[in-house]
């Protein structure tokens, strides 16, 4: 009997100095310098581009630009986009460039925390310092809205941010935007906006029961989207046999309206009223001919 206590003691033990571990186990890469001058206008494109109005912005709510998005309802609690706008109390405006890049490639707070993954950051991984220069000199232009974003309500153990750090040893992985040889350039910009920027997979692929994409179904579809909604395949055979082209795909990208004249509702209607609304034809036709798989 004393052999059991001494052993749960030494397990309680053990399993303190773990969770302290983690506590304390550092996560954030040093960025480096970014001296380059960024482009605000080409920030903001990427910004749209990047889904970062669509997702921050409570649009069907009447919110101001970039304060705070929409709740986000997960079998995990309810995530709620924050105040992005350069409010120095509720916003990003005493951040350096340095803590923007660590919070958008690395998905990691100026404190050191990570974020939840209802942030897509593993999808910008690969955004240069010249992206982040002009994504940074593009959030410097938005108006400060003095008001916080209210807090996620997320149940133990899920708000644990320290278990956060398994999560990310087991199921980050950087985005798979690098161009592929012998395929067309348009085909490549696709790839380029669709793995990244975009983040398509983030909704139109399944996930575990901790959240994590399954990478091996990318793009098959989700049934289990934030608040009921769901996301279909895209998988180039399924496109086609629903109907779909690069042309009216590239045309639903930008007016959100689909080859039957319906049009689309629920989260993918925000992408494209915020976001893909905004791209060039150039830029629609590519992710079109990407996703379609057609050069």
């Amino acid at each position: 009997m004393v052999f059991l206590l001494r052993l749960a003691a030494l397990g309680a033990v053990a399993g303190g100095a773990f969770v302290i571990g983690l506590v304390y186990w550092p996560i954030r890469d040093d960025p480096g310098t970014i001296e380059l001058a960024g482009d605000p206008n080409r920030g903001a494109y990427l910004a749209r581009a990047s889904g970062c109005i669509a997702c921050h912005t409570d649009m069907a709510g009447g919110g101001a630009p970039l304060a705070g998005g929409a709740p986000l309802e997960t079998p995990f609690g309810t995530f709620v986009p924050p105040n992005l706008t350069t409010d120095p109390e509720h916003g990003i405006g005493v951040w350096t460039i340095g803590d923007f890049a660590v919070a958008v490639r690395q998905g990691v707070s100026p404190e050191g925390e990570p974020y939840f993954p209802s942030f897509t950051y593993p999808f910008y991984g690969n955004f240069t310092d010249q992206d982040i220069a002009d994504l940074w000199a593009a959030f410097q232009t938005v108006p400060a809205v003095a008001e916080p974003a209210p807090d996620h309500d997320v149940a133990f153990p899920f708000n644990q941010r320290w278990g956060l750090k398994l999560w990310r040893a087991a199921f980050l992985e950087a985005p798979d935007t690098d161009p592929v040889a012998g395929r067309s350039d348009a085909w490549n910009r696709g790839r380029q906006l669709v793995e990244g920027a975009s983040h398509c997979a983030a909704c139109h692929t399944p996930r575990n029961p901790v959240g994590a994409r399954l990478s091996g179904a990318a793009f098959a579809g989700n049934e289990d989207l934030p608040g009921g909604d769901a996301a279909p395949s895209i998988l180039p055979g399924d496109l086609v046999e629903r109907g779909w082209t690069v042309t009216n795909l590239a045309f639903a990208l930008r007016t959100g309206v689909m080859p039957d004249g319906d049009a689309f509702g629920g989260s993918m209607g925000e992408v494209v009223q915020g976001g893909t609304a905004f791209l060039s034809p150039e830029d629609l036709t590519a992710m079109a001919t990407y996703v379609l798989d057609q050069d």
